[in-house]
């Protein structure tokens, strides 16, 4: 007769030292997820040269002499950093099937002429949209170039991309901090500035397959109404080969649309703002539909919309 085997229940020291050995060997088993190491401050600044240097030197095709003066490092200093760069892979968005837009590096003058008109031109405003066509070729929009309201009887410059007219804040010895576009993933730019008396602005550009979609917007932080504001915002045309001829014959006016032909005449380069005048300047040479805003009182904001775009006639 074959004997019954039995088996006693196990004990709890038993259980205990089992589960025990199951979680040391099941934690041996994952491996733990290491965070992205944090960039430290000096090299967020090394990167943020040479994405300026991609800009300069790749996009905007900048001398070494122009890239260093912007740089403000010696010109002979610019092969190192481009090899840094190259090793880098630090690149500008390729944004397929879309207007490569992106923020001018400031240093070279984008005028043409009238230069009195824009001393020591700031790049916080600034950004190049270039031509589908041509990558080599771009225009430069000041987003915005001023902004006025009226007050005491008077207009009141209170923002001016360059130095030409004394602002508000140039009067009470006031310096703006320089500020740089944000630069999002999806192509887009966006500004913000809060000047010291409450009013902030921004802007906003977005690319499109022939177009970019542009914003400008204001919000009234002062204890006062904001009357009868204005902008300019001025569409330069330096860098646009072909349409840079220093006249008004090449440019026509529709409403608020402003078109600029092509020397080939078959290209066009046109821009249009919401509640705009429009005008030309030759000399520079620019184009302009300048955007207005309502009367804001104390905590009010408003935007205006506008785009500039391209076409061709086969």
């Amino acid at each position: 007769m074959q004997a019954k085997t039995s088996f006693s229940k196990p004990s709890n020291w038993v259980l205990s030292w089992v589960s025990m050995f199951i979680l040391v060997v099941t934690s041996s088993c994952i491996t733990p997820k290491t965070p992205a190491p944090s960039l430290s401050e000096e090299q967020k600044k090394q990167n943020e040269q040479l994405y300026w240097l991609h800009n300069m030197i790749v996009d905007h095709k900048f001398s070494h002499e122009e890239a260093a003066q912007v740089l403000k490092v010696p010109a002979e200093s610019i092969p190192a950093l481009l090899k840094d760069l190259e090793e880098s892979k630090i690149s500008t968005p390729k944004m397929e099937g879309k207007i490569k837009i992106l923020p001018y590096p400031g240093g070279r003058h984008p005028r043409i002429g009238f230069l009195d008109g824009a001393i020591d031109p700031h790049r916080d405003t600034k950004i190049s949209i270039f031509t589908p066509w041509d990558p080599e070729s771009y225009v430069v929009v000041d987003l915005p170039e001023a902004l006025k309201y009226f007050k005491d009887g008077k207009k009141q410059l209170f923002y001016l991309a360059h130095t030409h007219i004394p602002t508000i804040w140039d009067q009470q010895g006031i310096k703006l901090e320089h500020i740089e576009w944000k630069r999002n993933k999806d192509g887009s730019l966006e500004s913000h500035r809060k000047l010291p008396n409450g009013i902030e602005f921004g802007a906003k550009a977005k690319p499109g397959n022939m177009d970019v979609q542009l914003e400008l917007w204001l919000k009234n932080g002062t204890q006062e109404e904001l009357k009868e504001i204005s902008s300019q915002v001025c569409v330069l045309l330096k860098g646009a080969k072909g349409f840079n001829a220093q006249t008004n014959d090449n440019k026509t006016i529709e409403g608020a649309k402003v078109t600029t032909t092509s020397e080939s005449t078959n290209q066009f380069i046109s821009t249009e703002w919401e509640r705009a005048r429009v005008w030309n300047n030759p000399p520079c040479p620019c184009m302009h539909s300048d955007p207005s805003f309502p009367d804001l009182k104390p905590g009010e904001s408003y935007t205006v919309k506008g785009k500039l775009w391209f076409f061709q006639i086969p």
